[in-house]
């Protein structure tokens, strides 16, 4: 388990996961799995990549995520009330 990846959803984070924090914890993962703190210069590239791409499935994975009682998640906030339809 990698016990330096925190939770980035409301309400754990009192506010939106910044792209740093949605950084650092796609680089814990890909450290932690390549079993590398800092790749060698024949794997930058591709170590690289995979931040990246974790990176951008965390965003979309926290856009995605409807958090029932939070009192705020994004998608209750794109979603026009009932009292505002009628």
């Amino acid at each position: 388990m990698c016990r330096s990846i925190k939770t980035l959803r409301p309400p754990v984070l009192p506010e939106e996961a910044t792209e740093e924090d949605i950084r650092a914890a796609a680089l814990q993962y890909v450290r932690k799995v390549s079993g590398f703190r800092a790749p060698a210069a024949h794997n930058r590239e591709v170590f690289e990549q995979a931040v990246d791409e974790i990176a951008e499935a965390t965003r979309a994975l926290l856009e995605g995520l409807e958090v029932r009682g939070a009192g705020g998640a994004a998608k209750r906030q794109a979603q026009p009330s009932a009292s505002a339809a009628a």
